[in-house]
This record gives C-alpha cells, structure tokens and sequence, in this order.
C-alpha cells in the first residue's frame, strides 16, 4: 500500500493548480527545452515529480505502447494512453492513478501528460512499498521490481520477461518520433537488480520443453480457461493459419492468455523487436482466437497495434513466416492466401487484424521461400499530393474496413470520371499493384481500376462487395520510370453500387 505521506503529498499537490501543472509535466521542463516536444517534456516533468528515472520512465511507455496512445482505445487487455494505464477484472491501474494524481479516468485516457503522470506516480507507488529511499530511486536498476509489477503480469517469469524487455531497450537506447515530439533516449549501461525474479525461469534463454510443437518456441501455458482440450488434427482437420495483432505487447500478451478472465488465447506469440516466439496453447487443442474457425485453424499472434507500422519488423516477418512455413508443412496446409488468412477475413468476426500496415506480400514471400519487393509504396486517398478526384467524389468513414481515416466513393456513371493515385516509380520494370478497399453488399459488382502501364492503360475490374478490408492484388504490370497517375479508379461501369476509391500500393518485383 501507499504510504500515508505520500498519499498526503500526492492531495497538496494536486491542491493547486500550479502543482498540478508541475505533475503534467508543464513547469518542471528544463528551461533549454523545446517546447514543440510535449510529449518529451511530458516525461521530464513527471519523472521529476514523481521521482522516477526518466529514461525509465520513457522506456516502459515504449515497451508497453511505442509512445502512440492510440486517442484514448484500451488494448485488448483494457490497457489506456502511451503508459498503458490497465483497467479489467483483475487489474487496476487505470483506477489507482486516478486516486494518486487526483485526475479524472476519463483523462488518463485521452490526455497524453496526464497519462504519463498516472504511469509515473504508479510506478513510484510501487517503489515505495518495494522500500526505495530517494538515493535507491536515483539508481534506475533498483527500480526493476517495480518495473516488473508494473507489467501485471500473471507470473513470475513472465513478469521477468516484462522487466527485461524495458532494461533492454535503456541499454539499446530509444529514439521515437510521434505526433508530439521526439522522444529519446541514449543507451546507456544500467545493471538490473532483480532480487527475487532473479530465480525466474529466464523466457529468453533457448527453450527446452517438450511441450512446444515449433522447436523455436519457447513454452508458457495459457490458461485452462481459455481453450479447449482436444486431439487435432484426429478429431479435426488443421487446414487454415490465422495471422493476429495483439494490440498490445509481448509480455501483456503472454500474461493476458494466462489470465482466466481473459476467455481468449492463441498458439503463438511472436515479439516485434527480433521474432522471439512463446506458444501458449498445443495445436492439438482449440486457441480460442477466430470463432467457429477456432477448430480448424491455428493462430498466431503479433505483437503490436493495428495502427503503428513500427512494430512490423522485417525479424518478426522472418520469424512468423518461418513458424506459418513449418506449421503448413506439418498439416499439408497450401501455402497462399486463402488458407494463411487475417483475423480480418475470417467469417463472423468483428476485428480489423493484421489491419492495413501488415505487409501480406513481403509475409508471403518469406512464408514461400521468394524474394520480397525492392521498392514499395502506398498512396492513400488522404496522401497529399498524390490522389486527385472531382468534387462529384464523397468521403466516408462508414466501414471500419477502410484504409486510413476515410475512403471515397461516387455513384457509377457512363463517364470516366477518374480518381487517380500518383507515384514516382523508381525505375522501368515489373511491379505488382494492389488495392485496399472496404467491402459491402451497396458497394460496386465491378469497379474498373485502370493502370497506366508502359504500354498504354490496362483495366481489372473488381467486385467491391467482397475480399475488402486487406490488400488484393490487380495484377503484374509493366511500368515506366517517373512520377505520373499510375493507378485510377473511374465511374464508368455497368456495375451496380458505389465505387469506392481508398488506397493503392505498387511493389517492385
């Protein structure tokens, strides 16, 4: 529990409204500070309030949410804001930063400093029950205790994993650039002391359970609560693998699965900073991850958010890949798109995942043994300067499927019309261009997509009242070298519904 005086302490200060403002990070920036980083002095601020090391402070947002606060949605574990504030059955720590900082939930939510204070004075919560004096605080390797409770994780060694993933990145250091600011810190040499953790079984070190189906994995198990006991592939055929964002971290992840409140697992877990896998469930048993596909499929998971491409690694693509790769071959699992599918495609579910920023053409070509594009590039109906359209084009939010913030649409008429997605192609060659468009039954039955090939426009029409939400290919094309329209999307059809313009990506090949 809290101290009394610091319980006091936390009250007077927020008291005023100049106290207040030091806790939101606003009157303890250092005078050399820019003030176009807030989110950078949002740390600086709180860490001096609070008592906390700052780059510890910034290296535990970064490990539970790469800074992004994702405008005030929980992850799939009820974690909040760039500090990941967790508020669910069994944790609360949404609730009790709200008590230290006197600031409302609905704040911590939304309100990046606020946030950031409420991580901070739990974190020094937590200190204090550990008994750290003000000279133990100054020292960031006694703080790892406290950064291990921080992570709630549902076991010691995975509360070790947490700890050392956020130790990890002081050494490595962090450089992170978000719509506030820059936020950096420098590697720096920090020597951890995990007191009783350190008896934790090590999940970094190489595995050598027998109850992994991958060799690579490590094993921790889910909850008996969140799968079903079976004997697949005898009692039911494994013929489809499906590819998940966690929406939060691997840690969170792997405890979350553990939690019996949590009625959801997967296979796999696979990290973002170098591919480490954890299986959490035997293939021969349900994960509870897609439904009514639970019983045919098996799931792996990735960490991250929909929504922040910075977790996508090149060594987590690798890793899975190589995973999906050994676990296609395993059931005779046909290695292409139909049966190595996103949570998104699969019949009677309500998620998004992987979401727009899930390279399916590089995952794929690793999953097959080729070679990934050279060059890539999407261009959004949103990316300024590079689509154009009439005023007789609307914008819509309408589908969650869409790509981005919005999407275009138009009725079909019997003129072009065209909107147009302009690129610099790098140079004369073979490229491969996709489409992203949201799907229902009001959209168009075949919407012509023209694309301006080195040898005059080629047309692919396509039947927008399906397959949306995810990146579909329109072909291999011959293209020029230079910055012109490459890829439209005209009215002119006999196809009955809307026409929806969204996003384009065109990959060298």
């Amino acid at each position: 529990m809290v101290s009394v005086q610091v319980r006091r302490s936390y009250r007077l200060a927020v008291a005023s409204a100049g106290l207040l403002a030091v806790m939101l990070g606003t009157l303890s920036t250092p005078a050399s500070a820019d003030p176009a980083e807030p989110l950078a002095d949002a740390f600086t601020g709180s860490a001096a309030t609070y008592e906390v090391p700052r780059d510890l402070l910034v290296a535990v947002g970064y490990a539970e949410t790469h800074l992004d606060g994702h405008k005030g949605e929980p992850s799939a574990s009820g974690g909040y804001g760039v500090m990941h504030l967790v508020s669910n059955p069994t944790v609360h720590a949404l609730e009790q930063a709200a008590k230290l900082t006197a600031q409302p939930v609905e704040t911590l939510k939304t309100d990046d400093a606020a946030n950031i204070a409420g991580g901070a004075a739990v974190l020094r919560a937590y200190a204090d029950e550990l008994g750290l004096d003000a000279t133990a605080r100054k020292d960031a390797g006694k703080w790892y205790s406290a950064v291990a409770r921080y992570g709630n994780a549902s076991s010691p060694e995975v509360a070790r994993l947490y700890a050392d993933t956020v130790y990890d990145l002081l050494a490595k250091g962090v450089k992170a650039a978000t719509p506030s600011g820059a936020v950096t810190v420098a590697p720096q040499a920090v020597t951890p002391d995990r007191g009783a953790y350190a008896k934790a079984a090590d999940l970094n070190a190489p595995s050598l359970a027998a109850a992994v189906d991958y060799p690579a994995a490590h094993w921790v198990a889910a909850s008996s609560s969140n799968y079903t006991v079976s004997n697949r592939p005898t009692s039911n055929a494994i013929d489809r693998i499906v590819i998940h964002v966690t929406q939060g971290s691997y840690a969170g992840t792997i405890s979350w699965f553990q939690n019996p409140a949590a009625q959801v697992s997967a296979h796999y877990v696979v990290r973002s900073s170098d591919g480490d896998i954890t299986q959490m469930v035997r293939e021969k048993d349900r994960a509870w991850h897609a439904r009514d596909w639970n019983s045919r499929s098996v799931g792996i998971e990735h960490e991250g958010y929909v929504d922040n491409a910075s977790w996508f690694t090149d060594a987590m693509y690798r890793a899975s890949a190589a995973l999906t790769r050994n676990i296609a071959d395993r059931y005779g699992i046909p290695k292409d798109r139909a049966h190595i599918v996103g949570h998104v495609e699969v019949p009677g579910n309500d998620h998004t995942d992987p979401g727009p920023n899930w390279n399916w053409t590089t995952y794929m070509q690793y999953v097959t043994g080729g070679t990934p594009p050279t060059w890539s590039t999407i261009v959004d109906n949103s990316t300024a300067g590079k689509f154009t359209a009439s005023a007789n084009w609307g914008t819509s939010t309408y589908s969650t499927q869409r790509y981005g913030a919005d999407y275009r649409f138009a009725d079909p008429v019997s003129l072009s019309d065209t909107a147009w997605y302009r690129a610099t192609i790098p140079s004369a060659g073979t490229y491969r261009v996709e489409a992203w468009y949201p799907a229902l039954s009001g959209y168009n039955s075949a919407a012509p997509y023209i694309v301006a090939t080195s040898s005059g426009n080629t047309t692919v029409y396509v039947d927008q009242r399906t397959g949306g939400g995810s990146w579909r290919s329109l072909g291999t094309f011959t293209l020029n070298a230079g910055d012109y329209n490459v890829v439209g999307v005209s009215r002119w059809t006999s196809g009955t519904g809307l026409v929806i313009a969204d996003a384009v990506r065109i990959s060298r090949l």
